[in-house]
């Protein structure tokens, strides 16, 4: 196997420490929380105290000024445990960027800190009934009166949805402008006009809090806008490279660890006497599932090299999302098959990770959009 070069001991010694406070406070806790739709509340106060939560924004909001290798860490390692109820990595490395490089001082200073405790949890509102990957089809509006803004539509699918206590809204300050007409808001989840709607029920993901959440003449402080109006959907595309690596990094994750699983359970299993994995069907499928994730952490390591150079461009970071999303799907579902019915039982992690990966080829734009997005680079 390729040995991994990019990470430091320092990364590795955090990594022990982010293992050690999953394997603690929620792997335990998981499967309880799969049943309630979402985990405890107070996880986010644990993960900001032990420096888990936005390890890169800058000492003086309270951050560690850390590079991004110290979130690629936590998504690895939450990943590699199945746990994906836990939306730290959305929380960190996407809300908080917007408001990093797109809020005015007084924003960030009110903000940032609490993001990093834990004490506020976060959300961005994007999709809508009506508009998923499309995003210049977005309904909501915003429309200035006085120094407020005053915000009207829905969104729906919102990761976070329901334990948020701040979201970024993506809303149309000028409806007939297209992309150009549309800005982001900071609403914080008790302004009044501001309602969440019914923890939806997904197929995987069970204890990812995903909400509908509604907005009815909804006023916030003209302060609220981040950055200038009109140039959402221009942040949007900035930021969407960051979060589509993200997607890809606990993809592979979650590849390598079912590969693992199932490594085990073939080498116990028998069948006509023998181990499932002396069959050289078994062995065959193992082997190119382990030459493909390698592939993978290849393609997926450089990217995140780019990105700690600040030149991970939009066309590779799409690739890096598709690929490893349809990948995970594969490894995924060829792990299932080779556990037999007990790869279709809930009690066994495979059985939950392979429910859980489908959504990864649809959300943070889908496969399809991806190869658009790549297309249009050739």
């Amino acid at each position: 196997m390729i040995p991994r070069t990019l990470f430091s001991p320092e990364h590795e010694l955090f990594r022990e420490s982010v293992r050690s406070f999953l394997e603690k406070d929620a792997a335990p806790f998981h499967a309880q929380w799969e049943k309630q739709g979402h985990i405890d509340r107070s996880l986010w106060s644990k993960a900001g105290e032990a420096g888990m939560l936005c390890s890169h924004l800058p000492e003086e909001y309270g951050g560690l000024g850390a590079d991004f290798l110290y979130s690629a860490v936590v998504i690895e390692e939450i990943s590699r445990l199945g746990l994906t109820g836990i939306g730290f990595s959305l929380h960190s490395d996407i809300v908080a960027p917007y408001i990093l490089h797109y809020g005015s001082e007084a924003l960030k200073r009110h903000y940032l800190p609490k993001l990093i405790s834990g004490e506020m949890v976060t959300a961005i509102a994007m999709t809508e009934p009506g508009a998923g990957s499309d995003l210049q089809g977005v309904k909501t509006t915003a429309v200035l009166d006085g120094d407020e803004y005053v915000i009207n539509g829905s969104k729906t699918f919102i990761t976070n949805g329901y334990l948020a206590d701040l979201v970024i809204v993506v809303a149309k300050t000028d409806p007939k402008a297209g992309a150009k007409g549309t800005s982001l808001f900071l609403v914080e989840a008790d302004t009044p006009g501001f309602a969440k709607g019914q923890r939806l029920e997904k197929v995987g993901m069970k204890a990812q809090d995903t909400s509908e959440l509604f907005f009815q003449d909804v006023r916030v402080p003209r302060e609220n806008l981040l950055g200038q109006a009109g140039m959402g959907f221009a942040y949007l595309m900035q930021e969407l490279p960051q979060e589509r690596l993200t997607v890809a990094i606990g993809a592979l994750s979650s590849a390598e660890a079912a590969l693992q699983w199932t490594l085990a359970y073939t080498r116990e299993r028998k069948a006509f006497g023998k181990a499932i994995a002396d069959f050289q069907n078994t062995r065959f499928k193992l082997a190119e599932m382990a030459t493909e994730i390698q592939i993978g952490r290849v393609f997926v390591d450089q990217c995140m090299a780019l990105h700690l150079d600040g030149t991970l461009d939009v066309p590779t970071a799409a690739m890096a999302k598709y690929w490893a999303t349809d990948l995970q799907c594969k490894v995924l579902d060829e792990c299932v098959q080779l556990h037999g019915g007990y790869g279709f039982m809930w009690e066994y992690p495979i059985a939950r990770a392979w429910a859980d990966a489908r959504v990864q080829r649809i959300y943070a734009g889908t496969n399809e959009i991806m190869k658009e997005i790549i297309a249009r680079a050739l």
